[in-house]
């Protein structure tokens, strides 16, 4: 009988700020992080599960500590039990009755448990040979829907309900597999976007953009009203007048702030305004979405659970969910998420502009594709060009495109010397900052 033996977790941080990538209005010098876990066997191959949660810098100790909390309940599990139950071993965590008491299920707390549950989807991924979106779309409708927490979900989405939906999907699923396997997932890029970014490197990388096929650009906004109506009117010179361009205010705003701002900057055509506001505010969002309109609204990046994403769907508070694979609980409590959005018919637009999080994301968006939603109309992977260098199985993208990935697991984990290298606060990359 092999068992989960250790829970080795790591303080992972990369030195983004110094060319101010990942900047905006409300983070203007995020250094990415990963509070990063591997889940140890005694299973005769070795094998392991990796996960993390992703933060900005300062405060990554925290979710490190809160998985390190989390640790005695998963340490001595029978592997094979785990995984063949992985919705009740993230229930196990969530449900633990004095941790709880850290969110219930939202923070830090909620982060690590994210961290331990994709770790374990990680490894059910390489036990079982197959990355984790085939791994997700080829389980029944029922075992899919055995995965979520219900509770808190009924008056929105019910079990049955759940798994009619994932049967009327079910006869399509070999086919969109295999064009998902040939043809890819659409994406857009913040590659050029981010705030602290010159226009000559704006301007450079939105044409870059677009020659290399992406579907839409994005640019961080909230600043200054007049600065962001001279970026957006140098990017949509640049892109031309078809190519989406979608802008992002990062929760600057109060509602009618919002409002304002958006139609000032709508002679430009901004495909959505996403985080205009606190990401708590469903009725703030609602009353922006209805303001704004024909503008879209996206969020989700900052929902702190499923709760938070029934009551935008059941407000109509949104146009575009944009779910995150290490905010919210994991896989499982994701699984939830896109069961509601495919229920609601809102489209699912990942989050992945941090370290790891599009070699996370895209196999929820896949696994959507091709078992839950069974669409691509209106779908798109965030997509940012940094970091994936220190992945094992990076993200591969091609003609604007998000590649099936076909290696074992969910993609999360960190080559050994990226690792070391990146410890913080000793690893070589911030002992020599230090010494500079």
């Amino acid at each position: 009988m092999a068992r989960i033996v250790a829970v080795d977790t790591y303080d992972v941080r990369f030195p983004t700020s110094r060319e101010l990538d990942g900047s905006d209005a409300m983070n203007p010098d995020p250094d990415y992080s990963a509070a990063y876990a591997i889940l140890r066997t005694d299973r005769g191959d070795g094998a392991a599960g990796h996960g993390f949660c992703f933060t900005i810098g300062r405060g990554n100790e925290v979710c490190v500590a809160a998985i390190d909390a989390y640790a005695p309940l998963v340490i001595g599990l029978d592997v094979d039990e785990v995984l063949a139950d992985l919705g009740g071993f993230a229930r196990r965590l969530t449900g633990e009755s004095q941790l709880r008491w850290l969110g219930p299920e939202k923070g830090a707390g909620h982060m690590a448990v994210a961290a331990l549950v994709n770790a374990a989807f990680d490894l059910a991924g390489r036990v079982a040979g197959k990355p984790v979106w085939r791994l997700l779309a080829e389980m029944s409708p029922e075992g899919i829907a055995d995965l979520a927490d219900w509770r808190y979900l009924g008056d929105a989405l019910t079990r049955d309900q759940a798994v009619e939906l994932l049967r009327r999907a079910e006869p399509g699923r070999a086919e969109r597999a295999k064009r998902l396997t040939e043809h890819g997932y659409p994406a857009y890029t913040t590659t050029p976007g981010w705030l602290g970014y010159t226009d000559e490197k704006m301007v450079r990388l939105s044409k870059a953009a677009v020659a290399d096929g992406f579907a839409m650009i994005k640019l961080k906004v909230g600043g200054d009203l007049d600065e962001d109506r001279r970026r957006l009117r140098l990017a949509r010179e640049a892109v031309g007048p078809d190519l989406p361009i979608a802008v992002d205010a990062n929760q600057r705003w109060d509602v009618p702030e919002a409002i304002a701002w958006m139609r000032a900057l709508a002679e430009y055509d901004p495909y959505w305004i996403e985080e205009p506001t606190s990401p708590d505010d469903v009725l703030g969002h609602a009353a922006i979405r209805r303001g704004v309109a024909p503008i879209r609204v996206a969020t989700g990046e900052h929902c702190a659970n499923r709760v938070m994403f029934k009551q935008l769907l059941q407000a109509e508070a949104l146009d575009v969910l944009q779910l995150d694979a290490t905010r919210v609980g994991g896989v499982t409590e994701n699984v939830a998420i896109l069961l509601l959005a495919a229920h609601y018919g809102v489209p699912v637009c990942p989050h992945a502009g941090g370290v790891g999080l599009s070699e996370a994301v895209q196999h929820l968006a896949m696994f959507d594709y091709v078992a839950v939603s069974g669409s691509m109309e209106g779908r798109m992977i965030e997509y940012a060009d940094h970091l994936h260098e220190h992945f094992t199985d990076p993200t591969r993208i091609r003609g604007g495109h998000y590649q099936a990935p076909d290696s074992p697991g969910m993609s999360n984990e960190l080559h050994a010397a990226s690792l070391t290298a990146h410890l913080f606060p000793d690893g070589s990359e911030w002992a020599a900052e230090a010494g500079a």
